[in-house]
């Protein structure tokens, strides 16, 4: 195991040195998921610093050799602070190793991967509930944040000079919660310090935005200061979704964007104000709404470099391969309509490397399901419900929207299918047919 664990560090090392050709500052902008994405749309913003560490949440430290930085951003409503230092792996995936990334996740096992986290590093920050359970509130955005959506990340270098500075106002600074919606919010928080950096780098949009300080306005000014300024070492990426059971994210917009194409608000202020609706359509088209977060972005996955995303052409030819081998599967699927009725008597948990798996409680028996890279071809009892973990991530993976994965992502996984059914071929699943 000792080996194992040393190989996934070199991969993760490995994995993260295109983003270390220069030291950078990295802002996050994630998409809207749930409450944001119905009636907002703004999403969320925050920073990658991959020469910061932290010695704990609030303290924060030059890296040592190894370490890959911290993720800053401000939040609301957590323990009366105002911003935390997470760990990158940790803020995406809840876990601490890429190992431990899982290819498939619903509400049970984030809601476990989170628990887990959060018991061994921000128990004394956020304690148990009153009889010891898991406490509910915003904690949750503090880790995570790649199953509830998809993040696109504008990275830009730094100076050493520049980060040890930034280090030591943040030590030396308050951090009590001064969350306004506003004008203190996640954005703001990250404009300062982009501008630390490159000052009047990040600016509001009183157009498109109404003078508030928006996640993306903040991605499409440092795009464009990077586009303006070449010398500087910068590029761009998606950090894609978990696929799995838990709703998909929404495109990220401004706040005139979010209102103008919002039907439930222009419809009504079409019929009563009509003058209002041309001002709103007036502030959209003149605020440069063709920004695409998307564009030119490589794929990021925590087990390999930066790499660009499949070509149509490569999308569909995958997409043909997989529909032929998914008619040689069960025709079970675990598909919402029927993943409720397995997940009611399933547990999460984690195997002696500490990966997850699932415990699929099937009649009267339990089964165990690997769900990582490493553990789903030898820790599934089932291959039939493996084999619908790994379907449900290449369709995922393959659809027709922003780029989810590198062709070599698509491949790992498509042999993982391969050896899945292979293995079935040679013995009988003791599931077979009972779901």
């Amino acid at each position: 195991m000792g080996g194992r664990r040393y190989i996934a560090v070199l991969c993760l090392l490995f994995a993260m040195s295109s983003l270390r050709a220069h030291a950078s500052a990295t802002l996050l902008l994630e998409e809207p998921y749930s409450h944001d994405g119905t009636f907002a749309g703004t999403g969320h913003v925050a920073v990658y610093l991959d020469r910061v560490c932290a010695d704990s949440p609030f303290v924060l430290r030059r890296c040592s050799l190894g370490e890959q930085g911290v993720v800053l951003s401000r939040y609301h409503g957590i323990a009366g602070h105002d911003w935390y230092a997470i760990p990158l792996l940790p803020y995406l995936y809840a876990v601490e190793s890429p190992e431990q990334v899982p290819l498939f996740a619903d509400a049970k096992l984030v809601a476990f991967l989170r628990d887990q986290y959060r018991r061994k590093h921000l128990a004394q920050i956020i304690p148990d509930a009153a009889q010891g359970e898991t406490p509910e509130g915003p904690w949750v955005q503090l880790v995570g944040s790649s199953y509830d959506r998809t993040s696109y990340a504008f990275q830009i270098e730094t100076s050493p000079e520049k980060d040890d500075e930034l280090i030591r106002r943040f030590n030396a600074g308050p951090n009590a919660g001064i969350y306004k919606l506003l004008s203190q919010n996640c954005a703001d928080f990250v404009k300062g310090i982009i501008n630390f950096y490159y000052p009047g780098a990040l600016h509001r949009s009183v157009i498109a935005d109404l003078g508030v300080t928006t996640p993306k306005q903040l991605a499409k000014c440092l795009a464009r200061y990077s586009k303006r300024h070449p010398q500087l070492e910068s590029k761009s990426y998606v950090i894609p979704q978990v696929p799995g059971m838990i709703k998909r994210s929404k495109p990220v917009k401004g706040v005139v964007e979010s209102a103008f194409k919002a039907k439930k608000y222009m419809g009504p202020l079409l019929f009563w104000h009509p003058a209002i609706v041309g001002c709103f359509a007036a502030a959209y088209f003149t605020g440069s709404p063709g920004f695409d977060p998307a564009r030119h972005a490589l794929v990021f996955d925590p087990r390999r470099d930066l790499e660009p995303p499949m070509s149509a052409q490569q999308r569909r030819e995958y997409l043909n391969r997989i529909e032929l081998m998914a008619r040689s599967v069960s025709e079970s699927s675990i598909q919402e309509v029927r993943w409720p009725r397995l997940e009611a008597g399933s547990e999460p948990e984690l195997d002696e490397s500490g990966q997850p798996v699932f415990n699929v409680k099937l009649g009267d028996a339990t089964v165990k399901v690997g769900l990582t890279h490493e553990n789903i071809l030898s820790a599934s009892e089932s291959t039939e419900i493996a084999q619908q973990i790994l379907l449900v991530r290449l369709r995922e993976e393959l659809r027709r929207s922003a780029p989810k994965a590198a062709q070599s992502d698509v491949h790992r996984d498509l042999t993982l299918l391969e050896e899945l059914q292979r293995s079935r071929a040679a013995l009988e699943s003791p599931v077979a047919g009972t779901f």
